[in-house]
């Protein structure tokens, strides 16, 4: 207990001397949302892994999807690093420097605002990023309060509590350069910590090829598939017992990223053309060790069944399943997967909380009913928003209506199933219309909100994968059908493609 407590009093000093420290670069708007655009390579690199891994993935993700899939749920890790990484950062990333520079857009609902010139968009968008952004950030406080009730037999309520309070502290004083900081050192943390965590259980198995022998002699009696139920060998196998929901999910993971407002938000405070390049690097390789690690280490679920990961109903605990693998580890372990679990998660919530506060503040309040906000007074309010958004996070998170997996299928299904199409199409087309980017927030928002109440998807991560290709669908369909923008107004935001540069030769062969 003692090593567990100072290794926790070490890290919660450093991630609130980071933001006392970080003060001084949150003196005004652009500062304290974006980091003045000049946010370095590695910065950005592991705040984007960070801010995409948090105790969702380690607590629900890979408990539960472990469960249902056996180790071939290690592809969804891999989807997320190669999906969800390397190709979100070679999509959008650079683009989505240059245009949202040119726009002087510092957040998704002003990019839509200014893009497709509408400040209906740029309101609605705001509200819709506001408010889904709650149930993922409750998610993320509901596990690591059952990982902490595992590791120090503390009230659920209680841990939850200290975890705002201490996100807010830093986030409020430092702004983004305080998260980028503190991603930079999670980053490491949880980098270390997956690896020392995964030989750690497999070694209680009694090494690799053991557990993975005892994997595949467990029936899967449980799967979507009737013909495949009660088959030997599928938990270990290549496919698993289940592909098509597996490929659901691995779509709503990675293609997600995509869509989400404190994503898409790492890249418009790259800093230069090297930051791009080699957080394209860094970014996928750290996303293949630490997802990768989480649902290959989630794989193993199966062998430590026991009555701790089953409701009183006899239904089983998902959120239980990676806790109860974690208990039996030894202390100055569980101390370290405890600081791994919190690096991951505060630096989502950090991420999270300015997110939803600047959408609010810049998006709503000021074009809205606080039309006249000099930035003084924007500073104010959204580090007042950034603790009504924890409040309001915590009062879900307390009494949560469904296990952490459902809570950010809702999420990530409403917000890149409405904002995913638009923004990456209106980054490289000029025949995106108004319409279509209206079309998209309907059907994302209206697919996963539909689904909650009739069920008509029986799982909400296949309605948000659903959400998401729907919309990829919808909005070039309605752009045909529907009146374009003025075409000297789009070619003037497309003119920032155009500028020329002067490069090395190392970089271009050109004379």
């Amino acid at each position: 207990m003692v090593i567990k407590i100072v290794l926790l009093i070490v890290f919660f000093a450093v991630m609130v001397g980071v933001g006392i420290y970080s003060r001084k670069n949150a003196t005004n708007v652009n500062d304290f949302v974006l980091g003045g655009r000049g946010v370095g390579p590695w910065l950005t690199a592991f705040a984007f892994g960070t801010s995409y891994f948090s105790s969702v993935v380690f607590v629900g993700y890979a408990g539960q999807f472990g469960w249902k899939y056996g180790l071939a749920s290690t592809w969804i890790g891999l989807g997320n690093a190669f999906i969800g990484s390397l190709l979100a950062w070679l999509v959008l990333g650079r683009r989505t420097r240059i245009m949202t520079q040119r726009l002087d857009a510092k957040t998704m609902p002003e990019y839509f605002g200014m893009r497709f010139d509408s400040k209906a968009l740029r309101v609605v968008s705001s509200v819709i990023a506001f408010v889904f952004l709650v149930p993922y950030t409750a998610s993320i406080y509901n596990g690591l309060s059952r990982l902490f009730g595992m590791a120090f037999n503390i009230k659920y309520e209680f841990c939850l509590i200290v975890m705002a309070l201490l996100t807010g502290v830093y986030v409020i004083v430092g702004g983004y350069m305080a998260t980028a900081w503190n991603d930079f050192i999670q980053g490491i943390i949880m980098l270390f910590g997956i690896c020392a965590v995964i030989a750690a259980v497999l070694n209680g198995q009694g090494g690799f090829l053991n557990a993975v022998k005892e994997l595949a002699a467990i029936s899967a009696d449980d799967v979507a598939v009737p013909s495949l139920q009660g088959g030997q060998g599928l938990l270990a196998s290549f496919f698993g017992p289940d592909p098509l929901n597996l490929l659901g999910v691995i779509v709503l993971t990675s293609l997600g990223t995509w869509g989400l407002p404190q994503m898409v938000h790492k890249f418009y405070a790259i800093k230069d053309e090297k930051a791009v390049k080699t957080g394209t690097v860094v970014s996928t390789f750290f996303a293949i060790i630490i997802s990768g690690g989480c649902y290959f280490l989630g794989g193993f679920g199966r062998l430590f069944d026991c009555d701790a990961i089953y409701n009183a109903d006899g239904s089983i605990a998902f959120d239980s399943i990676v806790p109860q693998m974690l208990s039996t580890l030894p202390d100055i372990l569980i101390g370290i997967v405890i600081v791994l679990v919190l690096s991951a998660s505060m630096s989502t919530l950090s991420s999270l909380v300015l997110t939803s506060s600047s959408t609010l503040t810049l998006d709503f309040l000021k074009e809205t009913c606080i039309k006249k906000m000099d930035d003084k007074t924007q500073l104010i309010i959204m580090r007042v928003l950034i603790a009504f958004f924890i409040i309001l996070s915590v009062v879900l998170a307390l009494n949560p209506p469904t296990f952490i997996a459902q809570l950010m299928g809702i999420s990530w299904g409403a917000l890149a199933g409405a904002f995913l199409a638009p923004f990456m199409y209106g980054l490289y087309s000029k025949k995106v219309t108004k319409a279509s980017v209206w079309a998209s927030f309907i059907v994302g928002v209206g697919i996963t909100v539909l689904n909650m109440f009739i069920k008509f998807i029986a799982s909400p991560i296949n309605a948000g994968a659903i959400a998401m290709l729907a919309g990829l669908v919808v909005v070039p369909l309605v752009s045909a059908v529907t009146p374009k923008l003025k075409k000297e107004f789009v070619d003037d935001i497309f003119t920032c493609y155009d500028e020329k540069v002067t490069v090395h030769k190392t970089h271009s062969l050109e004379e």
